[in-house]
């Protein structure tokens, strides 16, 4: 079983209103993208207390700053089941804490590709989260080239969206969208 327990949609939430409905619901694995550091011990009470494996986007916590000892703060003190950032420094930190750590990369043109190759090389993450996650060929392509597990995100809005991801090799699907949180 994957670190996702085999789903292909991980919800990705930024209210506190959809993080509590979660809770509740069968999604053993949730992604928070925004809160602020003094909101992080009770959220993570809450997923503890429902069974549910929490990543976070360690670039999207305010108060925290994007380092190694923000990130061993995290690891030791908040304790995540994963960690996803752009910055190599965390993930590697994440890595040696053993968190799952999620390199988070953003596809705009063949140069920022490149670049992505480059970082992947040092920051050795356990799982790429690509954005846009509609690009079914370089889905396909940066699994190839890297063999690590991708993560799709961003622009998903459809159950095609998913479907196609998936179908290029994704692991899972990241989205804010509640529609497809049920796939």
């Amino acid at each position: 079983m994957s670190a996702f327990e085999g789903r292909r949609v991980l919800p990705a939430v930024r209210s506190p209103k959809d993080f509590e409905e979660l809770m509740q619901g069968p999604h053993p694995v949730v992604v928070l993208l925004e809160t602020n550091l003094t909101a992080l011990p009770s959220l993570m009470r809450l997923a503890n207390k429902a069974g549910k494996h929490l990543i976070l986007h360690a670039d999207l916590i305010q108060g925290l700053k994007h380092d190694e000892a923000g990130t061993q703060f995290l690891c030791q003190m908040i304790r995540p089941y994963g960690i996803i950032s752009t910055h190599a420094s965390v993930i590697a930190t994440a890595k040696k804490q053993g968190v799952i750590a999620i390199q988070r990369v953003f596809l705009i043109d063949s140069h920022s590709l490149r670049t992505s190759y480059r970082v992947l090389q040092q920051a050795k993450p356990d799982y790429l989260e690509v954005l846009p996650g509609v690009v079914p060929q370089l889905i396909a392509e940066i699994r190839e080239q890297t063999g690590l597990p991708v993560l799709a995100g961003g622009f998903v809005r459809t159950k095609e969206d998913v479907e196609r991801a998936v179908a290029a090799g994704a692991t899972a699907v990241t989205t804010s969208v509640k529609e497809l949180w049920q796939m």
